[in-house]
């Protein structure tokens, strides 16, 4: 049965760098699908590969072909969409990556989302293990990219901007047919010391369960400088460690 790991935000929280590093450890468990939610499509930096196709383009190639009259009108084009989203993964000997690109136009969540999304369901259920790095804020819950997920990560640093997001993160995650078969679990991310006082007071009202902190670790800047996947962090890196932590604690085998 597969296991879906999405890790949510706002941005520029470190989701990718977490998503990354759970696709690194999760591809010595079995077959691993990373998904790139974010329309910036940077997972692939940080695992280093190159994409060269995305789900987005795929639509938009394929909306031009249906108004241009280069598909039949007697042509499955739910078929053909699954066809062209696996053409779209780029295969490694250790995962395989799909990046989502852009959506088709500001606010346009329609009936081809909704394709996309059993297209993806039934290309996850190949795989031991989906990792999905969501788009800042809360976008993708509410055009329910995210679904029938197993662990919701809600990532935030020590700041109330990004635990406001996680929060809300929540309660929207409560209010649609998105399928979280656990709670929302808070990471917070880049902590130098102890949680700030205030903070701490303010997770302990939000109602969110605080699962794992990850300490601020200098390697991520150095590799992000010189252009390096972050899948080259050190194995004793204290990032490292604590995503390992926190698979370790959720239980993934």
């Amino acid at each position: 049965m597969t296991i879906v790991i999405t890790v949510a935000g706002k941005g520029g929280v470190g989701k990718t760098a977490i998503s990354a590093i759970l696709v690194d450890f999760l591809s010595n468990k079995g077959a691993v699908l990373a998904v790139d939610a974010d329309p910036s499509t940077n997972l692939n930096d940080a695992l280093g590969v190159d994409v060269q196709n995305t789900v987005g383009r795929t639509r938009e190639k394929m909306k031009d072909d249906i108004k241009d009259g280069r598909l039949r009108m007697d042509v499955s084009k739910q078929e053909i969409l699954e066809a062209r989203i696996h053409e779209s993964l780029v295969e490694t000997d250790r995962f395989d990556l799909l990046a989502m690109g852009r959506p088709e136009g500001p606010g346009c969540y329609c009936a081809a989302n909704h394709m996309i999304r059993f297209s993806i369901d039934k290309l996850a259920k190949s795989y031991d293990y989906v990792v999905m790095d969501c788009e800042a804020g809360l976008e993708h819950i509410s055009r329910q990219t995210t679904q029938d997920i197993d662990f919701l990560l809600a990532v935030t640093d020590p700041t109330m901007r990004g635990l406001n997001t996680c929060i809300r993160l929540q309660q929207l995650s409560g209010e649609i047919r998105t399928n979280i078969k656990g709670s929302v679990l808070l990471v917070v991310n880049r902590l130098r010391n102890a949680l700030p006082a205030e903070f701490k007071e303010a997770v302990d009202k939000s109602g969110l369960m605080l699962f794992a902190t990850i300490p601020e670790d200098a390697h991520i800047s150095d590799l992000d400088l010189k252009g390096k996947p972050l899948t080259s962090l050190p194995l004793d890196s204290s990032f490292r460690r604590a995503v390992q932590e926190i698979l370790f604690r959720l239980k993934v085998r």
